[in-house]
């Protein structure tokens, strides 16, 4: 492999592992943000635990989101140097304004939603969650900004061979980003669904095993309590009502990603052809939509691609809403592209061993091809897991089945997936540009740059391997870290966020299944005073947790 495949294959994993916490992030930040408004307009005591529970995990996986957020920012100026000098004068604006407008001010604000509990007046302090929240929803908007325009450039003019930002306003309203956002915020969403619904049905399931709730023969549940371990009657319609919320929001958000990818593929038709037609295996014009394809799919000519399943005049709707427009395929489309770009990679030093080479215009059609599908198929299996949770749990509780627990805890996993695997292919797809050419953009038809002279021409192959290697080890320790947590709080429940529940009922905090003994906030009762100083012998006592804010 040289410096270029191994370069690519350490943003590849960076970048794929740090979207794992991106639209975790931003969904599940939503729905806190929500849940607290219900706590606040309501005063009951289950909206406060819900906030502070999923409230705990959404910060771990900010903080996680944050320290492998930041290495993207390194591998620009490490690895690919030529990239960041190209699209430099594009990326300042965009990315400028992520930092100064969102990021700070979602880290400003988040350090007094953590900080303020019992501090700030209970709408003080849910605006400032609210403004922390949409400050990360805004500074997905510039990132999604800075990527829709390697994917649609406009808005430049061409200066000595490098893009100069003439307009601004064309770069922030670029009908690519303009579809592409909500499709973002509706899969991060989805994300956010399957995990509430996952983890909640965890914890229903829990309650039925340890005999603490029951099912009547007409199938309706007795809410039962152990107050010694934090499981009440409010512990039992927290884990309900998250389930049921979860999968709303997992059905709703599905129907909206559904709606805006739509749109995106129209978009992609138009712009980005090859890239949908090495989707869709469409090696010859037609107007079907392959559901199943075989033959090998990774082939550079795609030949023996034979449809096994297809719909008939679907691809037609999908690319032009008729059913009858034959769409281009990769055989029409491949002398189309060496027509306008050339067949071989320029004889240029700055391409290393790439120049001369003969340019591949198909992407890794495996990747695409699969990755499309995946990307639908995982998120049509969370909205149909949600719709079964919703029917499931009508009458207040979950089955005792290990086996359907399990699913619904892996389950977790699938919207994940789709993400990712519609990242990896909006991405992989594009290739071989890192821009790609705006072929509907009057005026000047030239900005673009292939992938081979995007990598820092001083950077060695055995670095590149060694930087590989680093990152791969930091990398699996946080991950290691972030699981723990994350398994650690969920297992433990409400009174991992809400240690002054065990301390209310008489019991150390320590002392109940390993979970967090740290004390509470100032602010955990329902009218924003410290509830944590009852209890008799189990009376709160500030700890060093609560100094550093991690149980609020």
């Amino acid at each position: 492999m040289e410096a270029l495949d191994i370069a690519r294959w350490q943003f590849g994993i960076t970048t794929v592992y740090h979207f794992l916490m991106v639209p975790l992030t931003i969904g599940l930040g939503l729905v806190v943000a929500t849940l607290q408004t219900m706590w606040v307009r309501t005063g009951k005591d289950e909206y406060l635990r819900m906030t502070k529970f999923w409230g705990k995990l959404f910060l771990i996986n900010f903080i996680m989101g944050i320290a492998t957020g930041l290495v993207q920012e390194f591998q620009f100026g490490m690895a690919w140097s030529e990239y960041s000098r190209f699209v430099g004068d594009v990326f300042g604006a965009p990315l400028a304004l992520e930092s100064l407008l969102a990021f700070f001010t979602e880290s400003v604000f988040l350090g007094l939603w953590i900080f303020g509990w019992g501090r700030l007046s209970k709408k003080l302090h849910l605006a400032c969650l609210w403004i922390a929240v949409l400050a990360s929803v805004l500074s997905a908007y510039f990132i999604l900004a800075a990527n829709s325009w390697m994917q649609h450039p406009v808005g430049v003019e061409m200066v000595d061979g490098r893009p100069v930002l003439n307009d601004i306003w064309a770069v922030l309203t670029n009908n690519t980003l303009l579809v592409a956002f909500p499709h973002q915020i509706t899969a991060a969403l989805s994300v956010a669904g399957g995990f509430l619904l996952g983890i909640a049905w965890y914890h229903l399931w829990k309650r039925r095993r340890d005999g603490i709730d029951t099912v009547n023969e007409d199938g309706t549940v007795n809410i039962g309590e152990r107050p010694e371990t934090g499981r009440d009657k409010a512990d039992h319609s927290v884990w309900i009502k998250s389930l049921r919320i979860g999968a709303v929001v997992a059905m709703v958000s599905f129907a909206g990603t559904a709606i805006t990818g739509d749109l995106q593929g129209k978009l992609m038709f138009d712009q980005q052809p090859m890239k949908m037609a090495a989707a869709e295996a469409a090696c010859h014009d037609g107007t079907s939509f392959s559901i199943l394809s075989v033959g090998d799919v990774g082939a550079k000519n795609c030949d023996d691609v034979k449809a096994v399943i297809e719909v008939p005049g679907l691809l037609s709707f999908l690319a032009n809403n008729n059913f009858d427009t034959e769409v281009k395929g990769v055989n029409t489309l491949i002398p189309e592209y060496q027509e306008a770009y050339g067949t071989h990679i320029p004889d240029d030093p700055k391409y290393g061993a790439q120049a001369g080479t003969e340019i591949d215009y198909l992407p890794v059609m495996s990747v695409t091809y699969w990755g499309f599908r995946i990307m639908i198929g995982f998120g049509g299996i969370a909205a149909a897991a949600a719709a079964f949770a919703l029917w499931i749990t009508r009458k207040g509780t979950v089955p005792q089945s290990k086996w359907l627990m399990r699913l619904a805890v892996f389950g977790i996993l699938a919207p994940f997936g789709a993400n990712s695997a519609g990242w990896i292919f909006t991405e992989m797809g594009r290739q071989p540009f890192v821009v790609a050419p705006n072929p509907s953009f009057t005026g000047i038809d030239q900005v673009f740059m292939f992938t081979a002279a995007a990598v820092s021409p001083g950077v060695s192959r055995a670095e590149m391997i060694f930087s590989l290697a680093c990152f791969a080890l930091v990398y699996l320790a946080l991950l290691v870290v972030e699981v723990r947590l994350l398994f650690k709080f969920t297992r433990g429940g409400v009174p991992s966020a809400m240690p002054e529940l065990l301390s209310s009922s008489g019991h150390d905090g320590g002392s109940s299944g390993g979970m967090d003994s740290a004390g509470g906030d100032d602010g955990s009762g329902s009218d924003g005073s410290d509830t944590g100083g009852s209890g008799g012998t189990g009376a709160k006592t500030k700890q060093p947790d609560d100094v550093l804010g991690f149980a609020y």
